[in-house]
């Protein structure tokens, strides 16, 4: 069986972090993507779709403190379904993103309106949801910082380097 998600979407508020009963931090991210088609009428129909993503452990805390509205993601995770009970007793059921890995795509000083660009990279956040990188001093991180705003990061899509856009067909 499989149970596979993998989007990349904006963020359409910024993260709710919470807590459990255990201390275990959970962020809650509302991610849109979306997709475009033309009709049989010839008219161009823009469709927003909506997702709710769980983050779990430090990956939780990373999402509440580096990403904002606006911000670009990647999400991978499975579709959960949760069962709960509304102020009347009525089930109701949600169906949301359980993120195995969360990574920030955009680059310092694009994406949240409401923050300042982030200061971090936002690497994989891990399999096991938590993670990420290792903890720095902070002259390693300010290094860090300065080797990225240094690194050329080269062409945008393989084809770029390669002179593949050359080939005839």
């Amino acid at each position: 069986m499989l149970n596979k998600v993998m989007i990349i979407g904006r963020l359409g508020r910024d993260p709710e972090l919470r807590y459990t009963q255990s201390g275990s931090p959970v962020a809650t991210l509302n991610v849109a993507t979306d997709e475009s088609y033309t009709d049989r009428d010839g008219n161009k129909v823009e469709r927003t779709e909506w997702h709710r993503v769980s983050v779990f452990q430090r990956a939780a805390e990373n999402c509440a403190h580096f990403l904002g509205k606006g911000s670009l993601v990647y999400v991978e995770g499975s579709l959960q379904t949760r069962k709960w009970q509304d102020q009347q007793g009525q089930d109701r059921y949600t169906t949301e993103i359980k993120a195995q890995r969360v990574q920030f795509l955009d680059r310092r000083g694009e994406g949240s309106a409401s923050r300042p660009g982030p200061s971090y990279d936002g690497p994989d956040m891990g399999s096991e949801g938590g993670g990420g990188a290792p903890r720095r001093s902070a002259p390693q991180q300010a290094a860090r910082r300065q080797q990225s705003r240094d690194e050329d990061l080269g062409p945008a899509f393989p084809s770029e380097a390669s002179g593949m856009d050359e080939v005839p067909f």
